[in-house]
């Protein structure tokens, strides 16, 4: 695999400490990757407008018995941008498909956060021979009550077309909105508003978020049809009980449909557990990573 440098975006942040940044070429495109640690390979995958830097208080954590690698979806953060980008929940998880052959990744532990656990769950029943265990937080889900307002507005075209430019002009509410995702906004410090907002400044970062919105229902469809087909892969959930993006109440839901899903709450967290609380969720992973019955579901796979 040919590791590809790219230094065009001064912009954007640093690799946390013992962390290297690479670019990993996939289908003509370029996916930036965070890849730290060694040992059996985890995948992080971020949420709606997110990026590997969701995971930066994690993946030293983590990376302390993993390779781990923290992926920029395409066009997301700041892998490159195509308006040409087939934005259906099941292209997003062939193309995550294609960057684990890259990286000649045949079998992994796959973590994923609101829309990351969504593309997660695709990948997984599609494939599931090459996921040993995953991990979902909080996953984008057909039974969440909140957000559908804010669904079908932006289902309607004159305000797809209208949202970037608005969001753009108006991106002095980026803390607000960012601080609604913690369960304890006063958890959200400097660093991580500046951190968040940096890739919202590209152009087409929105654009792409709007697209994604525009096949949400195609895609929720096949998230629920796909979940059955998990009933041999082990699989923790985690969600924060002040999670105020994707519904706490969906989660038991979510768990009757996967026959072999354990269920966390993480109590006072909000949407992005990792963030707010990184020790006592990579504890929780690491636990279930490690449990004995665990192991041996594997060992008899």
């Amino acid at each position: 695999m040919k590791i590809v440098p790219d230094c065009s975006l001064s912009f954007r942040e640093s690799p946390p400490s013992g962390c290297c940044e690479e670019w990993i070429p996939v289908n003509g495109s370029k996916i930036r990757t965070w890849r730290a640690g060694s040992g059996p390979p985890i995948i992080l995958l971020h949420g709606l407008l997110g990026y590997s830097f969701n995971w930066r208080r994690a993946i030293p954590i983590l990376a302390a018995n993993r390779e781990v690698f923290a992926l920029d979806l395409p066009g997301a953060g700041f892998s490159e941008l195509s308006a040409r980008l087939d934005c259906r929940l099941s292209s997003a998880a062939d193309r995550l498909r294609d960057l684990l052959d890259q990286c000649a990744i045949r079998s992994c532990d796959l973590v994923g956060s609101s829309y990351g656990g969504a593309t997660a769950v695709m990948f997984a029943a599609t494939a599931p021979d090459r996921i040993r265990s995953l991990i979902l937080v909080s996953p984008a889900n057909p039974w969440s009550r909140i957000g559908r307002t804010r669904l079908a507005l932006l289902k309607n075209p004159a305000i797809a077309r209208l949202f970037p430019l608005v969001a753009r002009k108006m991106g002095f509410l980026n803390p607000y909105f960012l601080r609604r995702m913690y369960g304890d906004s006063r958890r959200a410090n400097r660093e991580t508003l500046v951190g968040y907002a940096r890739p919202l400044a590209r152009p087409g970062i929105f654009e792409h978020a709007v697209k994604l919105v525009s096949t949400w229902h195609a895609d929720m469809r096949e998230f629920q049809a796909a979940l059955p087909k998990l009933a041999e892969t082990p699989t923790l959930l985690i969600w924060g009980s002040k999670d105020r993006v994707v519904d706490p109440a969906s989660a038991t839901i979510v768990q009757r449909n996967l026959i072999n899903a354990r269920l966390r709450v993480m109590e006072g967290a909000g949407h992005l557990p990792y963030e707010e609380c990184p020790e006592e969720f990579c504890q929780i992973v690491t636990d279930f990573l490690t449990s004995p019955d665990l192991h041996q579901r594997q060992a008899g796979k």
